[in-house]
């Protein structure tokens, strides 16, 4: 099986680097678990890392009840940051470095003390040394961007790039603030932290369980963030997007082609 996983992650990565979408992997491996798709993923991330780009942190998926329903399952995703995929807050967006890249807007936790395992949101918060405004983008490497779970998962959760704001101190109430996402100045979706499991703490104590049940740590400097916020928006040249988050400020980023 771990020939198979290596292969998977081998196809997963062509297609990022090629910027080529590809059909679902489980088209032809029906039989594949959610472990195995993990197991594609550690195997997807380590190719990274052998290109010289290092670990900064995870992101969080499904943290909506909604999207949980929709896709029938009851338990959050995750999937793993690195370096390379870090943007300039008020930079570009370099649509030939993607396939069909949407974003999000998001709440990112900076962590300042090693978190993992099962804890409280009190001793999640206790971990964290900043929150900011976020936007992650989301590439899917399958056509269409269509894929059932376990696709999603082997192609590292959809992460390919996230833009962070200026960091604020973490202890103030983060479970209600209103989030407004703007495109070129108009307003195209708004939503509340809330959107992320009630209240985006849960997302972090999500993450701590989720890393230490595969082995991991989070590490002082680690970034997580949190899960989308609102509906992912897809990007075309020539916009200029902004998330701003109540009482945080803005993360802004201008899509080139």
């Amino acid at each position: 099986m771990k020939a198979l996983h290596s292969e998977l992650a081998l196809q997963l990565d062509d297609a990022m680097l090629k910027r080529q979408a590809i059909p679902q992997i489980t088209q032809n491996q029906k039989s594949l678990t959610l472990e195995d798709a993990y197991a594609i993923q550690s195997i997807l991330v380590h190719r990274r890392e052998q290109r010289g780009e290092r670990r900064i942190g995870m992101k969080m998926g499904m943290t909506s009840r909604a999207k949980m329903q929709q896709m029938g399952v009851q338990e959050m995703t995750w999937g793993r940051l690195c370096d390379g995929m870090l943007l300039e807050e008020g930079g570009d967006l370099t649509l030939s470095s993607f396939i069909h890249p949407r974003i999000e807007p998001e709440l990112a936790f900076l962590i300042g003390k090693p978190l993992s395992g099962k804890v409280t949101a009190a001793q999640a918060l206790a971990a964290v040394e900043g929150v900011a405004p976020a936007m992650e983008v989301v590439d899917s490497r399958y056509k269409d961007f269509q894929f059932t779970l376990t696709d999603v998962v082997a192609d590292n959760s959809s992460a390919a790039g996230l833009i962070v704001g200026a960091w604020s101190r973490p202890d103030q109430d983060l479970s209600n603030l209103g989030v407004v996402l703007e495109v070129n100045g108009m307003v195209v979706d708004t939503a509340s932290t809330a959107a992320v499991l009630g209240h985006p703490l849960r997302a972090l104590v999500a993450a701590a369980r989720l890393v230490g049940a595969a082995g991991e740590t989070l590490h002082p400097g680690d970034i997580v963030l949190s899960g989308g916020i609102t509906a992912a928006h897809a990007v075309s040249a020539g916009e200029t997007i902004r998330a701003t988050m109540q009482n945080l400020g803005f993360a802004t980023v201008t899509v080139r082609n």
